[in-house]
């Protein structure tokens, strides 16, 4: 079998991962093991996902939309300002995301570990770009 040729985009990547829903959170956790990337956090609270999104090392944000009642979208203009990539993770799919963040990648919940892998692959492409 051959690795796809865009497999070693992934490899020790670190990846800051905010979701409050624990099984989604170990499920996104095991997918991105599994890519080579080094999970940064978990982070289930928006003022713990603010602190890690200005303070920790990560190439790539993946952000639960809502995060315990809370939108993300500090957490994101935070990411943004450090001009890094970020991905949204919800159930409601992009037409749910706010200005000026709507031009963001996102994977709709449930999605797919090839859903995720080709998502993480594109962002990381465009933000080299």
């Amino acid at each position: 079998m051959s690795a796809e040729p865009k497999d070693d985009v992934l490899q020790g990547k670190r990846v800051l991962v905010v979701e409050d829903e624990a099984a989604i959170s170990m499920l996104l956790e095991d997918m991105l093991l599994d890519f080579g990337c080094t999970v940064v956090g978990p982070a289930a609270r928006l003022s713990t996902a603010l602190e890690m999104a200005e303070s920790e090392t990560f190439e790539v944000a993946i952000l639960d939309v809502n995060v315990a009642g809370e939108p993300i979208y500090p957490v994101a203009e935070a990411i943004a300002k450090r001009d890094l990539p970020l991905i949204f993770s919800t159930g409601y799919g992009g037409a749910g995301i706010r200005e000026p963040f709507r031009d963001r990648p996102v994977v709709q919940k449930p999605f797919s570990q090839a859903d995720l892998k080709r998502t993480l692959i594109g962002a990381i492409s465009a933000a080299r770009a």
